[in-house]
């Protein structure tokens, strides 16, 4: 291999130098052919105006990437003025003139000093011109000419992706397009075939193959199955020099993944699915699950699972879990184990995308046989009927029965009943039950008028589990007993006036019956025995559970008798018949003339309803009387306040007496002794108040205190001074500061006082406060230097 690259370079190099040598032959050819048109051109004075035309240039040509230890030979410039004694001197200018070109100002050879890549920079424009060597004035005007860099092939083809992904489906025909790759070559694509691609696939046969010209990536064999492979990793060339030996290449590497078809049908691992459900189940109860298999996925493996036929398909259902593709069976309906013991049922599976190109490959569903046995549970009692309706009548003796109430266990154990009342719906304990039989009884009398229905709750359970129990409604009704005689209804007071003329109704009664219908109306309404002729009023049945009330004899006066009292007998149609005597109150009114309905004018015998004049004028003497005697509390309490002041300021003891007056500061010295309270040790017997001035002049007297010691303690000076203050007369009872600047001596702990500064070892000096003025003199006294305090001692 390293021989082919040695042989491709000689071969190479024997190229270029022969192609400079044309290049510069035909270069200094045109070049004198040129020099000569112009100057005959000039000579005829023709077409001076375009002299600069005279330099005509074929371009130069320079190999890119030379390394050789020589300059390289550019071409020759060459004027016809030039006649080789060195007079002439040739000048090139523009791009790259003087540091990539040079030139030999007498013979015109034009090298390139540099390497050259054409990559970079694929020609230059440069300025040739030939002029007197000793005046510089130009023989000829300047000409332009180009520099193209010969391009070799120096760079491998690129991708412009280092790595490629692409999809493709399965099952897909031969030949079916997949991805394009492209490369790219830096070489001139218009000079030879450094840039001319050929792509080729070096990893991925034999499953894909890859267009030579454009890079095309198809698949090359049939039916590739995802679920054998899913993944392939295919590696692609690209190689210039149109594919030839020496060429360079690039690779990439291109990733290709399958996509699923749905091209695989659903299958049951097992033909039949044993399960097992309690008969105690509640309907929406799972049973079990059965999954079929599809090796696809996304939308093409979903699977939908239905019932098909069976005993099992009105007692179960079942859905799909598309989380894990499953069938999920489910109780439907109640199911006993006493009734029926096992069920069977077909199922089947099937996709529901289908793709017709793969229909061929048979249905896409399976089917299955679900088999599910029920399983015998404890269940509670079952009533033999939903609910009860019984009668009994009212005002039965206790212990009537009501009803029965039947209930079994369904259980091959058959467990016997036990029965009793939910008491939550018989507070009242109308009734009791028989736990062995359900048999209700009553527990007192029933009375309909005041409840017509009971509705109670009956609990059966197994006399061995009470846990397991049923419940059944029983609605007990109370039949009616003509036990409650007819009564008036709301009218129970007439009025009559007093000139109604004989025979005439002046009102109609009615009565009620707390009974039912059947032992209430038809009322019959008759008078007493007693009363039967009696001359005021009569009584009319008007055969409509009504009654008339007639006025017998005319000419009622209120004067004689203003109020009647009738009374009335009204019987019942029940059995036995209830009768009762009501009594009507009727009054005796002055109706007044053509008034209808009749009413009756009841001032001359109502009272008055205001207040007369002697009554309003009690009641306002009262109210003055009131008003007086709060003026006259109002006076002697403020009367009372005065001479209360008064004693207040004379017993100042029971006082508190408030000053805003803060005092004159450090200068004043009248309400406190400072320079004594400074020196307890001056302090001999008692020392007056001037904090106040006493109305009567106190001589001092011996306390029994005895005289302080010159050596005295804090404590026995503080007794001392409460003391004196507890046993002073003249001295207010309001708290009142007393500065004390002395703290004792031999305190364990130390002085904490800034005020003891002054005698202890303190460094810190406090005489500049005898230049702060009069207003700090207390201040420097008590913070004086330390000699000043041993001099006063």
């Amino acid at each position: 291999m390293k021989e082919d690259y040695c042989l491709h370079a000689i071969l190479l190099c024997l190229g270029i130098v022969h192609f400079s040598h044309a290049m510069t032959r035909d270069t200094i050819h045109h070049l004198r052919t040129s020099l000569r048109t112009h100057r005959e051109r000039g000579k005829e004075g023709q077409v001076l105006h375009r002299s600069k035309r005279g330099w005509v240039w074929n371009q130069f040509f320079v190999i890119e990437e030379y390394t050789g230890p020589d300059p390289v030979l550019v071409g020759r410039l060459h004027s016809d003025v030039d006649s080789g004694d060195g007079k002439i001197k040739y000048i090139l200018s523009g791009e790259g003139a003087g540091t990539i070109f040079v030139i030999d100002d007498k013979s015109g050879n034009i090298h390139a000093t540099k390497t050259l890549d054409r990559e970079e920079r694929a020609q230059y424009t440069l300025m040739a011109q030939a002029v007197d060597r000793d005046t510089n004035q130009p023989l000829e005007p300047p000409s332009e000419f180009i520099v193209k860099v010969q391009d070799i092939n120096d760079n491998p083809p690129e991708f412009l992706h280092e790595t490629y992904h692409a999809t493709v489906p399965e099952m897909s025909n031969v030949g079916t397009s997949v991805i394009q790759v492209t490369a790219s070559d830096a070489d001139d694509p218009t000079y030879g075939n450094s840039a001319k691609l050929v792509y080729s696939i070096l990893e991925g046969q034999p499953y894909f193959s890859v267009e030579s010209q454009t890079g095309i990536i198809r698949t090359a064999l049939p039916n590739m199955d995802r679920e054998a492979k899913e993944e392939y990793h295919v590696v692609i060339q690209a190689k210039d020099m149109g594919g030839h030996m020496g060429g360079l290449s690039g690779t990439t590497k291109v990733t290709i993944t399958l996509t699923d078809v749905n091209d695989n049908p659903p299958k049951f691992p097992q033909s039949a699915y044993p399960m097992l459900v309690s008969e105690a189940a509640v309907p929406g109860e799972e049973v079990g699950r059965l999954k079929a298999k599809d090796p696809d996925i996304g939308e093409n493996g979903l699977v939908s699972y239905r019932i098909l036929d069976g005993d099992g398909a009105e007692m179960f259902e079942i859905t799909t879990d598309y989380q894990t593709q499953e069938g999920v069976v489910k109780l439907k309906k109640l199911i006993d184990y006493e009734t029926k013991k096992s069920y069977s049922m077909k199922v089947e599976a099937a996709n529901g995308h289908i793709d017709p190109r793969f229909i061929s490959r048979g249905p896409f569903k399976d089917t299955a046989t679900v088999k599910i046995s029920v399983e015998d549970a404890d269940e509670p009692p079952i009533f033999l009927e939903p609910f009860y309706v019984m009668e009994v009548h009212e005002n039965t003796t206790a212990g009537t029965v009501v009803g029965r109430v039947h209930a079994k266990d369904t259980d091959v154990a058959n467990s016997p009943i036990r029965y009793l009342i939910d008491r939550h719906t018989d507070l009242d304990r109308f009734f009791s039950i028989n736990p062995e039989d359900g048999v209700i009884k009553t527990t007192r009398a029933l009375d309909r008028e005041e409840a017509v229905w009971h509705n109670i709750s009956i609990i059966a359970n197994e006399a061995h589990n009470r846990l397991l129990e049923s419940r059944v409604p029983v609605a007990i009704k109370v039949l009616d007993v003509n036990d409650n005689a007819p009564e008036l209804g709301l009218i129970k007071e007439g009025i009559v006036c007093e000139n109604l003329p004989n025979n005439e109704p002046f009102m109609t009664i009615s009565a009620v019956d707390k009974d039912d219908s059947a032992n209430g109306p038809r009322f019959i309404f008759t008078l007493p025995p007693e009363i039967a002729r009696n001359p005021n009023f009569t009584i009319r049945d008007n055969r409509d559970n009504t009654a008339s009330i007639e006025v017998r004899q005319k000419g009622f006066t209120r004067l004689k008798q203003d109020l009647y009292l009738f009374p009335v007998i009204i019987k019942d149609g029940g059995i036995p018949e209830m009768s009762s005597t009501n009594t009507l109150t009727i009054r005796v009114c002055n109706c007044i003339n053509d008034a209808s309905p009749p009413s009756c004018n009841a001032e001359p015998y109502v009272l008055n309803a205001g207040l007369s004049t002697g009554a309003l004028i009690a009641i306002l003497a009262c109210i003055v009387i009131l008003l007086v005697i709060v003026v006259l509390f109002v006076t002697l309490r403020r009367q009372k306040k005065e001479p209360l002041i008064v004693f207040e300021e004379e017993d100042v003891r029971e006082n508190i007496i408030t000053y805003d007056d803060e005092g004159g500061g450090e200068e004043d010295t009248e309400a406190f002794d400072i320079a004594t309270l400074q020196n307890p040790d001056g302090i001999n017997g008692f020392m007056p108040r001037k904090d106040i001035k006493p109305e009567l002049q106190y001589t001092p007297r011996d306390f029994g205190i005895r005289p302080a010691p010159n050596s005295v303690d804090v404590d026995d000076f503080i007794n001392t001074r409460i003391h004196e203050a507890d046993n002073d007369p003249t001295a207010p009872p309001y708290d009142s500061i007393q500065i004390y600047g002395y703290e004792g001596r031999g305190s364990v702990a130390g002085s904490l006082s800034s005020l003891e500064s002054a005698t202890t070892d303190s460094d810190l000096d406090y005489d500049y406060l005898q230049n702060w003025g009069p207003r700090f003199k207390k201040l420097a006294d008590l913070y004086g230097s330390k000699d000043t305090c041993d001099d006063d001692s």
